[in-house]
């Protein structure tokens, strides 16, 4: 009975220190090719996934700012940056473009049917998640102030201590 009791608490105690993954959803990045969001890894790095939309100026804002440090990022911490567009109809059309003309070195996916939104539970853009190495979820923010990026680059590299 007491190893009974053990184990329940034991399984209890597992289940309550897991961390939450990332859904398997199927999407394109700009070029056409498929992605299955399950199977997305970074080498065991960190990972930041960010949801924006073309239309959206602070979402902009926040990824040209992750942009201009993003070389450094990776340099200092081996994470990888997605960007994941939210644009339907005509709107998904500008995304390549967008990124292109922005410079971005980042992967750019687009989620025009917004299965990927809704499976992440992202209400509005721009919405972020930093998941360890490990693909679980480390931290999540909604919304961008300038200077944003300094708390998420801190965020990253507490995933990697």
């Amino acid at each position: 009975m007491l190893n009974k009791f053990l184990l329940t608490g034991f399984l209890l105690a597992a289940c309550l220190h897991m961390k939450a993954q990332i859904p398997t959803v199927n999407l394109k990045d700009i070029d056409g090719k498929s992605i299955n969001t399950g199977k997305v890894s970074n080498d065991g790095k960190p990972l930041i996934i960010s949801f924006f939309a073309t239309w959206c100026k602070p979402c902009l804002r926040e990824l040209n700012a992750i942009n201009e440090v993003y070389e450094e990022w990776q340099e200092d911490t081996g994470v990888k940056l997605i960007a994941v567009s939210i644009d339907e109809g005509a709107n998904s059309f500008k995304v390549k473009p967008l990124a292109r003309t922005q410079g971005w070195t980042f992967p750019v996916w687009l989620d025009s049917n917004k299965d990927f939104m809704r499976a992440m539970n992202v209400n509005m853009v721009p919405s972020v998640f930093v998941l360890d190495g490990k693909g679980n979820i480390a931290y999540r923010h909604t919304g961008y102030v300038e200077g944003g990026e300094a708390e998420l680059i801190r965020q990253v590299k507490a995933t990697i201590r």
